[in-house]
């Protein structure tokens, strides 16, 4: 079962995709890891990723999308894969279909984006030994230090509120329109994503059709 999912940065995919990969078997694959393998390989398509990476360059669509075919075309991914950053943009859609990497379902976590900002916004991390909080769902026992080792929490730059904005702003303008592009294909499955993970994951297994 070949997977895409959809859904702007909070809406919980990273975790739906780790849940989905055990229950599923098959691998996760996203796009950094991706461009860190092929570069490490030493492909061909490796070292053009590589030379843009070096000299400051965004690594171009057709590049990324000849490492999604290398990758999927690896053992591991013969019985289906979850891709998870990419497509990014209706361009890099087209680009699967035109290789020929067939998506059964794309998986759309829905959330409001005031939901998101909650929840991005709200998380604390503790710049000493990495542990997470947020100020609502899992507060530290004392207001801005960490329970494990009593260091001072913080904010990451990509939890700040206007960092959070512009990235749902450019969530909107480029990968949106992929639902429209997958619905036309009868692929796109509509997930609730503001309710407990385990009740979201039974509705992503019951849509696609699988079990756990």
């Amino acid at each position: 079962m070949n997977l895409i999912l959809l859904g702007a940065p909070g809406a919980g995919k990273g975790t739906q995709a780790e849940l989905l990969m055990k229950q599923l078997g098959i691998p996760g694959i996203s796009t950094g890891n991706m461009l860190r393998e092929a570069v490490a390989n030493g492909s061909e398509v490796g070292k053009k990723a590589k030379y843009c990476m070096d000299n400051g360059l965004l690594v171009s669509d057709d590049i990324i999308m000849d490492i999604v075919a290398e990758r999927v075309a690896q053992p591991d991914c013969k019985n289906g894969f979850i891709l998870d950053g990419v497509p990014r943009t209706l361009a890099q859609a087209e680009a699967l279909e035109a290789r020929g990497i067939q998506i059964d379902h794309v998986v759309s976590i829905e959330i409001d984006d005031s939901v998101i900002e909650g929840r991005m916004t709200g998380r604390r991390v503790c710049g000493k030994c990495g542990a997470s909080y947020h100020i609502v769902a899992n507060p530290p026992k004392v207001d801005g230090i960490c329970d494990s080792c009593g260091s001072a929490l913080m904010i990451r730059k990509d939890d700040a509120p206007e960092t959070v904005r512009n990235r749902l702003k450019i969530y909107h303008e480029q990968t949106e329109v992929l639902k429209d592009f997958y619905t036309q294909r009868g692929k796109v499955r509509l997930i609730e994503g503001n309710q407990p993970i385990d009740k979201a994951n039974e509705e992503i297994l019951k849509a696609i059709g699988a079990k756990a």
